[in-house]
């Protein structure tokens, strides 16, 4: 069996080992661009399932947009777009001829959205606009990494109108909270910090960016998700007008969200260890694995088949490794690898003693359960794994969290990478640039509303305006 990168010493490597040996996602043909295995695949169907219920819940319908945007569309957003004419990857030719136009790979789709509600919005009645896209987007990386950065990625992307400014504001946080932080927190078990973008890390476009900021295990920042309040310079941008209330014409105010494949990765810097993945119960494709330790012993084959059956039926995610040509010593070391929560052992000695082994991937403890417990137990395991995750990686974020006043202190606390360092910062865009060429680091979030940052920004020393959070990121 060979070892893992250092978890300790070379966390990028690491992660990319248990990308890879835990079968998650692998790269593809084109550079910057992954393929995402099974096992990878269904974190992330578990994962949207918790975030399509949460957006629905919310009053929102799912529609699908295009993926090729004219190239007139797109400028026709003028400046909105400039962030991220960069990444943009554009079709030239196509059914072996040249286009007469050429067309833009979608990286986002509030250009062919707000194209089209043009069409859809006359009056205010026809407001608000709900709708959400599960899709894939395309924005050419030149750094990339699997799932974090990738040239081609998965996600689901909210466009909304709205009759007012209030309305779309409230909108982005309500998403922000109800979706992104609640699915973030209570099934990734991802502690996270809602905050404002400052002006120079908002959405190209946005009047206002919504962010919640995790930490990963070696202390750098991941950027969860994002909700944006943009104005109304979208729908003007696109002609969208309405009669209003009061018979006049009005442009709708726009809210756009999203989350991405990318929080599988941040399921893996959160919680794994030096063996490889800790997943919460939550999004683990396999919940429980039973290894029967004599598979080709008929009673005990009969007895974990019969464990698999009882806990499926109790809506547990089972997983009944039945492999006769690889040993009990594999099978433990792939499934803590794969980081599955909790797994069953079943060998001659067990069932005469009518007891089953469980051991956690959560601990090193192994325990022995009655065979007649076993799904009360594992119930009760399940929710302590869950909840326990979620602890261990809050208390790591808060004790690698640092509140500093002195600019020496700051500078070498974030070039260091060691975690999030709370400061006043006096609003200027020429500290928080010395800022990023000095360490690398960013401001990550400001307070949801402006709170008295307690003193001078350390910086530069002028009076503070708010409070920042900052820390290197991915």
């Amino acid at each position: 069996m060979n070892t893992l990168a250092s978890f300790e010493l070379d966390f990028p490597a690491w992660y990319s080992d248990v990308v890879r040996r835990a079968e998650l996602a692998e790269h593809s043909a084109v550079r910057g661009s992954m393929v995402i295995r099974p096992y990878g695949y269904a974190i992330w169907e578990l994962l949207q399932r918790e975030l399509d219920d949460r957006i629905k819940a919310t009053g929102h319908e799912n529609v699908y947009f295009p993926l090729l945007i004219p190239q007139s569309v797109l400028a026709r957003e003028g400046d909105l777009v400039e962030g991220f004419a960069p990444e943009v990857a554009v079709v030239t030719e196509a059914g072996g001829s040249v286009l007469d136009e050429p067309l833009v790979v979608r990286p986002t789709s509030e250009a062919t959205i707000w194209s089209t509600y043009a069409r859809w919005i006359q009056s205010y009645r026809d407001l608000p606009l709900l709708y959400n896209q599960w899709a894939n987007a395309v924005r050419w990386e030149l750094r990339p990494r699997l799932f974090l950065r990738t040239t081609e990625f998965l996600w689901q992307e909210g466009h909304t109108a709205h009759e007012t400014a209030a309305e779309a504001i409230a909108e982005s946080l309500t998403i922000l909270h109800r979706v992104y932080a609640d699915v973030q927190e209570s099934v990734l078990a991802m502690p996270v910090l809602p905050g404002r973008k400052s002006a120079s890390e908002r959405f190209p476009g946005a009047r206002e960016t919504f962010t919640t900021e995790a930490m990963m295990r070696d202390r750098k920042a991941l950027q969860a998700a994002t909700s944006h309040y943009l104005g109304d310079e979208f729908a003007r941008a696109y002609g969208v007008s309405y009669t209003g209330r009061d018979g006049a014409q009005h442009h709708p105010y726009a809210a756009s969200w999203g989350a991405s494949s990318r929080l599988v990765g941040g399921v893996v810097m959160s919680h794994g260890d030096s063996r490889g993945l800790k997943l919460p119960p939550a999004v683990a494709p396999h919940q429980v694995v039973i290894v029967p330790i004599t598979p080709e012993r008929s009673e005990v084959a009969e007895a974990a088949a019969a464990m698999a059956a009882e806990l499926r039926d109790a809506g547990v995610r089972v997983k009944l490794d039945e492999r006769q040509h690889v040993r009990p010593g594999a099978k433990f070391f792939e499934w803590e690898l794969k980081g599955v929560p909790a797994r069953l052992e079943v060998g001659v000695r067990d069932l005469a003693g009518g007891h089953v082994t469980l051991v956690r991937r959560d601990g090193d403890v192994r325990e022995e359960v009655p065979r007649d417990a076993v799904p009360a137990r594992i119930d009760d395991v399940l929710r302590e794994i869950q909840g326990g995750l979620l602890a261990d990686a809050r208390s790591f974020r808060d004790r690698h969290t640092r509140r500093i006043a002195e600019r020496e202190e700051m500078m070498g606390f974030l070039s260091e990478a060691q975690g999030f360092a709370v400061t006043a910062w006096c609003g200027s865009a020429e500290c928080e640039a010395t800022v990023k060429a000095e360490t690398s680091a960013t401001i990550r979030c400001l307070t949801l509303e402006p709170e008295d940052p307690g003193g001078p920004c350390p910086v530069c020393g002028q009076p503070g305006t708010e409070l920042a959070t900052w820390g290197q990121a991915y």
